[in-house]
């Protein structure tokens, strides 16, 4: 068997690895751990992954706090940027055509 070069596992290793600013919450409560949705007025803790261990970084008072500063809002969309295409005007989506997913007449 042939070693892996030393380089290449360094950087198969690093892949695997959580990333530093890694963010989760968990629920600060009596008892055991259980899903976060079955105790949604819990306070939770946000924890950030610093390379080496889960340093505290805030508080917040329930889940959909906790889902909100997990997963800030998106920025808004640059003036530069088109925007996607919609349907054609006057064309239904669902009118008989070829494609794909349309099963052929017999």
């Amino acid at each position: 068997m042939e070693d892996e070069p030393l380089d290449r596992w360094a950087a198969r290793r690093q892949g695997r690895l959580r990333k530093p600013g890694e963010l989760k919450a968990i629920t600060l409560g009596t008892g055991q751990q259980r899903a976060a949705h079955l105790d949604p007025d819990a306070p939770r803790m946000i924890l950030e992954w610093d390379g080496f261990a889960w340093q505290a970084l805030t508080m917040v008072e329930n889940y959909a706090a906790a889902c909100r500063a997990l997963s800030p809002p998106p920025e808004a969309l640059p003036t530069t940027q088109a925007e996607t295409p919609g349907p054609t005007p006057g064309r239904n989506p669902l009118a008989p055509g070829k494609g794909r997913h349309r099963k052929p007449r017999p």
